[in-house]
């Protein structure tokens, strides 16, 4: 088993899933280490994504555990097959760690859904306004810094475009698309982009007004990922240290249940995108 110094998320949740099935069946990790002809230390290791774990190996585990899954194993062999090296590899050592999850979080899920109350959504954003964006979050960034994140965040949007683009839907907030990052003309720009997204049928879009009556859910904002069973969706949400990835079971069907309630106080799409219509003419 190759032991990694800086494990992805993906792998941390690989490894994670694994423990909760040894979990479920009442093992200890000497005793499935034993099962292995491996050791307590080695069994630690996978479970926090640090050693590497073979499909075979995960195959063995889940019959040990009697876990009658199919499904959910078939994921976890095929999570720990994959060893292709994405677009966002390229950025290790120029973007945190937790930026390159993000873009394999995407890659790899069946759908996105996404709530965004304050900004524009992230795969929908253009280069003038992704510039704004980061030059007033981190204005200290010289331009050697500053370009590597933008083209980043716009190389994310191939999830959602190409031969065989992800669902996607996001639900944003009338406050979102008004307020202006940068100028009225990169404002403008912007609401015109999402409208040709939705035109071409990449997206779905569905707008909260501001006037709505019964919209408490300023912190709801998040990035609902659909994993390949939903017992391996997961839903990443901002916080002060960064970007969080949610994906126990309890949490996730809490945030669910958000997600349906933004829902209900958001546009249908038709009435969405003529509403963002209206508004790229006002301003």
């Amino acid at each position: 088993m190759a032991a990694r110094s800086n494990p992805t998320a993906r792998q941390v949740r690989l490894g994670a899933e694994l423990r909760r099935l040894r979990e479920a069946a009442g093992l200890k990790a000497r005793e499935v280490a034993a099962f292995l002809n491996s050791t307590s230390t080695q069994m630690s290791q996978v479970e926090a994504g640090i050693a590497a774990v073979s499909a075979e190996r995960i195959r063995r585990l889940a019959a040990h555990y009697a876990c009658t899954d199919e499904e959910l194993i078939d994921a976890l062999a095929a999570m720990a097959g994959d060893r292709a090296r994405g677009w966002w590899t390229r950025y290790r050592g120029v973007l945190p760690q937790v930026n390159l999850d993000v873009a394999e979080a995407e890659h790899h899920a069946r759908y996105l859904r996404e709530i965004v109350i304050n900004r524009v959504p992230g795969l929908l954003q253009t280069p003038d306004y992704a510039r704004a964006v980061f030059r007033y979050m981190r204005p200290e960034l010289p331009e050697s810094e500053l370009a590597p994140r933008v083209e980043y965040r716009l190389k994310r949007r191939s999830v959602i475009e190409g031969n065989t683009p992800t669902p996607y839907e996001t639900i944003v907030h009338e406050f979102a698309l008004r307020v202006r990052v940068a100028t009225r003309q990169t404002s403008v720009a912007q609401l015109r982009w999402i409208l040709d997204r939705i035109e071409q049928g990449n997206v779905t879009v569905r707008v909260i007004p501001i006037d709505q009556d019964g919209f408490a859910g300023a912190g709801a904002s998040m990035m609902y990922t659909g994993g390949p069973v939903p017992r391996l969706d997961t839903v990443l949400r901002d916080a002060p240290t960064g970007v969080v990835f949610v994906d126990e079971e309890p949490q996730l069907q809490r945030l669910r249940t958000l997600l349906r309630r933004v829902e209900e106080a958001a546009l249908e799409p038709v009435a969405s995108r003529d509403f963002i219509q209206r508004l790229a003419k006002e301003l």
